[in-house]
């Protein structure tokens, strides 16, 4: 009794402090986790919980709604350049204006340790007051677009942040009516184009997105279900028994079969033509193939005529799916299709539920667990699909400017279509560079022009590559891709900066065919720099100071204990690893143009000024990169640097000669510390410097030159001597 008595007054008391509590604190929606939020909305007396899709948090003044909060990274999580999504807390109003945009998270590289983020808070800032169907271009413009400047130095990152803003903030907003229409921001009425087809087999469809893929473990689905009550089945398919965790649940494919090169393609000619006929004008026909323990059919059909596993969703409208939506889908011969155990057909009524199969829309796959005898509970799966954009037409394109990328194109293809022309000028210079490799053996026999052209080339790769370009390559690209290797590899991540991609693709390939000397020698806009330094130094007669053999080759192991320092840096935590990257000077140097904090300044500079000393100092000793790419080079196929055979024996002349002193006293090339220079295949032809060479021309001019002309002496007969007359005798 007195126990009864004791918890009877315990409940009293909890809702008597209950009471005493401020709304505010007894609200754990998102407002707990950012209090910010009650300054943007002053008027709010409560927010809601994030639900709905894709998920936000309602604000209410008393029972009315007034706007919504949301994480940018859970309704548009667009890749940026460091492979993770930048995640910004937004908040709308109900009269479609973005109210507040904030920063919470973001890995970008040149964030980190290169520009101040507060430029990033500060770009993000400008999105306020603005509505969310409003176009608005980075750094551009165009009729009817509204221009924002992007951030120095960090175009791609401005460019991810805009699209990340103005997608979800579109997406919100159009789920939840707030817009009229929900067409994307700038986008102009599609259809799709019947008359379109291109033959195309299973892998061709699911490679260009055509068809859309969502697979399920069983684990993945007991996860979803966690503290959730469990099964009162036996053999629970959303419950597996140990060590099944990994077995398929569901293997899902699905598709619009509407435009003819996917329906023409996937169903045959024939069926793809009875199918049309069964479609009114805007309808679509979704194809649903599927192996598994999980039926995407289910049996709700049968009880009463609505399919109640496979959903769509579009603009926040849910459309279901009736018996008599169903069409019969048979198995076709395409190249490459699976055998699926489970397929069918739904068709779409455009004028019942307003569909648009132009435009994004997204599957749910509701799975329930039986918990009790007339009991279940659900989770609903989703994935989104985009019909390709060579399968629409829109009719507004023609009065369009005919070089104009489409309104959907995807992020990087907009990137890439904003600097086509620093494109067209990076691949013009990387082919004068290959010429240069291939006829290497013509361009050494003329070693004025040689200088000329590398000296030129040199600025070329400091000017537009570095200062203007801001390609220069970094051991924080090699960490980046390893990461995506291990958690993702996602070819958007590496399309977001054209130049560097290039790069990437021209080293990759010089790597496997020639060693790291052709970046670390001809496309290093900091190396570049040294050199130029270098040169000048050489000319103002500034003295040259290297180090003893000995002392040179056990410097050369520094570079190589760094890059490992870094590498497991990078495996533990990539940020990390980026932060001390910055013995790099290149942020500094390249792509700041030294517009940092003096301490940066000065170690920057103190390598340039030691490359006036000692060339390429910090290339030869220091840099991560260089002995990443030396590590990656050891498997080249040819050796175009040649050699002759006295090379070492006894000639030192080269190995003197060379200025970074990669050729050791055997004559032979260590290609891991070669730049590529050419200077030693220079003196291999000098038949003034090269022994060998020098023996021959003298010999060439000795053959050459004419034998003396033979003096004929006469030389007179000696006159034989007249014998003396005998003296007579006394």
């Amino acid at each position: 009794m007195r126990d009864a008595r004791s918890r009877s007054f315990m409940a009293r008391l909890l809702l008597a402090l209950l009471l005493l509590v401020p709304a505010s604190a007894a609200w754990a929606g998102i407002d707990t986790r950012f209090p910010q939020l009650h300054q943007v909305f002053p008027d709010a007396t409560r927010f809601g919980d994030v639900e709905g899709t894709p998920p936000a948090a309602a604000v209410y003044h008393g029972d009315k709604i007034i706007g919504y909060v949301f994480e940018t990274v859970m309704v548009a999580p667009v890749p940026a350049y460091s492979g993770a999504p930048i995640n910004i807390l937004m908040s709308i109003g109900t009269d479609g204006s973005i109210r507040d945009a904030r920063v919470l998270e973001q890995h970008e590289p040149i964030l980190l340790v290169g520009i101040p983020v507060q430029k990033l808070y500060d770009f993000v800032a400008r999105y306020i007051g603005h509505r969310v169907d409003d176009r608005i271009v980075v750094g551009g413009g165009g009729s009817g677009s509204v221009r924002i400047d992007a951030i120095s130095s960090a175009t791609v990152t401005s460019m991810v942040a805009n699209e990340t803003i103005m997608n979800s903030a579109l997406k919100v907003a159009a789920s939840r009516k707030l817009i009229a229409g929900a067409a994307d921001a700038g986008a102009v009425a599609a259809q799709v184009r019947g008359n379109y087809f291109v033959p195309a087999d299973w892998q061709a469809l699911t490679g260009n997105g055509a068809i859309a893929h969502l697979q399920l473990a069983r684990q993945a689905v007991t996860d979803a279900f966690k503290g959730q009550p469990e099964s009162g089945l036996v053999d629970d398919p959303t419950a597996p028994a140990a060590g099944h965790g990994t077995d398929s649940f569901i293997d899902l494919y699905f598709t619009d079969v509407t435009p003819p090169t996917v329906g023409r393609n996937l169903l045959g000619a024939a069926a793809h033509a009875e199918l049309m006929k069964l479609l009114k004008p805007g309808d679509s026909a979704i194809a649903v193939m599927a192996n598994g323990i999980y039926s995407f059919k289910g049996v709700g059909y049968v009880r009463g005529g609505i399919f109640d596993r496979v959903h769509l969703l579009q603009d926040g409208k849910l459309m279901l799916f009736k018996d008599t939506d169903l069409v019969s889908m048979n198995d076709t011969q395409l190249r490459g299709k699976p055998a699926f155990a489970e397929q069918a057909i739904f068709i779409v009524r455009n004028r019942s539920s307003g569909f648009d199969a132009t435009r994004p829309w997204t599957l749910q796959l509701m799975v329930n667990r039986q918990v009790g005898p007339l009991q279940s509970i659900y989770h609903t799966f989703t994935r989104d699909y985009r019909m390709p954009a060579a399968y629409t037409t829109r009719p507004e394109v023609a009065e369009a400017k005919a070089d104009a990328l489409p309104a959907d194109a995807a992020l990087w293809q907009k990137i890439w279509y904003g600097r086509r022309i620093d494109v067209a000028v990076l691949l013009a210079g990387l082919t004068v560079l290959t010429l240069i490799l291939l006829f290497q053996d013509w361009i050494v026999k003329h070693p004025v022009l040689l200088e000329r052209v590398r000296t030129g080339f040199l600025i070329y790769t400091l000017v537009f590559i570095g200062w203007y370009g801001l390609a220069q390559l970094s051991v924080v690209n090699i960490f980046t891709f390893v990461q995506s290797l291990l958690h993702g590899f996602h070819w958007e991540t590496f399309l977001m900066d054209p130049l560097i991609f290039i790069l990437w693709v021209f080293v990759a390939a010089t790597l496997l065919l020639l060693g790291r000397g052709v970046y670390c020698g001809w496309l290093c806009p900091f190396g570049a720099l040294q050199v130029l330094v270098s040169k000048l130094a050489v000319r103002l007669h500034v003295p040259q100071l290297e180090f003893p053999r000995v002392v040179h080759e056990r410097l050369w192991a520094l570079k190589y204990v760094i890059l490992l320092v870094l590498f497991g840096m990078s495996l533990q935590s990539l940020n990390t690893a980026e932060h001390y990257a910055e013995i790099e000077p290149f942020k500094t140097a390249i792509t700041l143009h030294f517009a940092r904090s003096w301490s940066y300044v000065l170690y920057a500079v103190a390598l340039v000024a030691v490359s006036a000393f000692n060339h390429k100092f910090y290339c030869r000793y220091v840099c991560p990169l260089g002995a990443g790419l030396a590590v990656s080079g050891r498997w080249r196929l040819f050796e175009w640097l040649r050699r002759r055979p006295e090379c070492g024996h006894p000639c030192q002349v080269c190995a003197n000669e060379c200025e970074v002193k990669a050729i050791g006293p055997d004559g032979r090339i260590d290609f891991n510390e070669c730049h590529y220079c050419l200077d030693c295949q220079v003196t291999r032809v000098n038949d003034h410097k090269c022994p060998p060479m020098v023996q021959q021309r003298k010999k060439r001019e000795r053959a050459a030159r004419p034998l003396p002309t033979p003096v004929l002496m006469i030389i007179p007969a000696a006159t034989p001597a007249t014998p003396e007359p005998a003296k007579a005798a006394d």
